[in-house]
């Protein structure tokens, strides 16, 4: 049988159209024009299966240890479980196949889903206004930092100088400076918290805002959070959240309710969105009133029941990255937060912090907390007991498919006292009771090696394909 000058299994018959791709293309490369064709069809590509292809890059993908796999532990930065409903909903095809390029009007969908986005944050934050467009939380930090600049601009205040916490992440000092601000760093007190005394001495005239994570990157929860609000805008500053902690707390308090004036959220830690080398990711940034006129461009807003993009803002700080924003990933946590609800949201903060404690309680014996209380979403403890290093104790856990805590010492050179040997363990709240004792029973038994096998440890991780890297610090 045959259909048209075809045969169903695509044989060509003489004279049939399609003629111009016989003579393995040679007809078809005379259609091209010469100035862009290729001299000879050939190229020189090594012939390959498909099967092989696949099996090749199946094989690479497992040498990669992501949250699908095994424990993600990693302190400050852990990301949660990313829900693959999720990603079924970042596929549907009226977003999937939206072109940035299309008129703004034409693009009804991902206003409403902004919008409604928009007003989930705030209401999660306590803030009054939200910008979606900051690609990534330290993005979404640089921009509250250019809204606070524009601020005191607008007031012809100048004010040249950003507080930070000496247990601050350390985008929080680096957005400072690529925001024009001079940083000064605030000591901790004994107690891990914000030295009081001490900020109250160093918040002047010049002081633009003190920048806080809270809980800190201690874990812990910054309990004068009122007083240190009261201070700060007595002096006539603003109060920063960086929400990278947010995990902990959401559902349960708000920063806005705390004193905070403007907030990035980290999607990928708070609503269980990808992230990963650096992207993709999401950084919304809130405010309240006093600093919603110089939100970055574009807004969604509701105009006669209908969502759109809103950008004629005088005081503005303008757009601070091409079109919209990552679609996908704000998709994601849009979904994340109607699927958990208010409850659901409130239980996942409970749930991290119920973790966080357990394994700081069942890890003790061998690896004491650095402040022995209560933590909140994440455990820093010492690794003083080790006869090698936490260091090495933390490449051993590669072998047994634990992906290392943060250490703490080795990425934060300014954190307070010695805190050279200490890690920052993060399970959050989607790891079970089971997942967490088989961690617990890994590191019992590379604490073991330790003060049996030193020199195991010196030379682990020992199963992996690269074994040792050069350290360059």
């Amino acid at each position: 049988m045959t259909t048209g000058s075809q045969t169903l299994l695509g044989l060509h018959r003489p004279g049939a159209a399609s003629d111009v791709f016989a003579d393995g293309g040679d007809n078809m490369i005379r259609l091209v024009p010469p100035a862009f064709a290729r001299q000879r069809l050939s190229i020189g590509l090594p012939e390959i299966s498909e099967v092989d292809v696949v099996r090749h890059f199946t094989r690479l993908s497992l040498d990669s240890h992501g949250v699908d796999n095994g424990p993600y532990p990693l302190g400050s930065c852990t990301m949660k479980y990313n829900p693959k409903r999720n990603d079924e909903l970042a596929r549907l095809p009226g977003f999937a196949h939206a072109h940035p390029l299309q008129p703004p009007n034409t693009l009804g969908g991902v206003w409403e889903l902004f919008e409604r986005l928009q007003g989930m944050i705030c209401e999660i934050t306590g803030m009054d206004a939200c910008c979606l467009a900051p690609a990534a939380g330290a993005h979404g930090e640089l921009a509250g930092l250019l809204m606070i600049r524009a601020h005191y601009a607008h007031l012809k205040n100048p004010r040249p100088v950003v507080l930070v916490p000496d247990s601050a992440h350390g985008t929080n000092p680096a957005s400072a400076a690529m925001a024009g601000f001079e940083c000064r760093i605030v000591p901790s007190d004994l107690r891990g918290r914000v030295d009081i005394v001490e900020l109250q001495r160093m918040l002047t005239s010049d002081v633009a805002a003190f920048m806080l994570t809270n809980p800190s990157t201690l874990g812990l929860f910054e309990d004068q959070i009122i007083e240190i609000a009261e201070l700060v805008h007595a002096n006539g500053s603003l109060l920063y959240y960086d929400g990278a902690n947010l995990n902990a707390l959401m559902g349960i308090v708000r920063p806005g309710d705390m004193g905070f004036d403007v907030v990035h959220v980290n999607v990928h830690k708070t609503f269980a969105t990808p992230h990963g080398g650096g992207g993709p990711g999401a950084g919304p940034v809130a405010v309240k009133k006093v600093l919603a006129p110089y939100l970055p461009t574009p807004v969604a807003v509701r105009r006669e029941g209908v969502a759109q993009p809103h950008e004629v803002t005088p005081m503005s700080i303008g757009r601070i990255k091409s079109f919209h924003g990552h679609v996908a990933v704000l998709l994601r946590a849009y979904g994340y937060l109607r699927t958990m609800g208010a409850s659901g949201l409130r239980q996942a903060s409970q749930n991290a912090v119920l973790n966080a404690n357990y394994l700081q309680h069942q890890l003790a014996h061998m690896l004491p907390p650095v402040y022995d209380q209560l933590c909140k979403h994440e455990a820093l403890l010492s690794g003083a007991r080790l006869r090698t290093s936490a260091r090495q104790f933390a490449k051993r856990l590669i072998d047994y498919g634990i992906h290392p805590p943060t250490l703490v010492g080795a990425g934060c050179v300014y954190f307070p006292g010695d805190l050279k040997s200490a890690m920052l363990i993060e399970p959050t709240e989607t790891e079970s009771k089971a997942s967490l004792d088989y961690q617990i029973g890994i590191f019992q038994k590379v604490f073991d090696e330790d003060a049996t096998d030193d020199a195991l440890l010196l030379r682990a991780p020992v199963s992996r394909k690269i074994a040792r890297i050069d350290l360059t610090a």
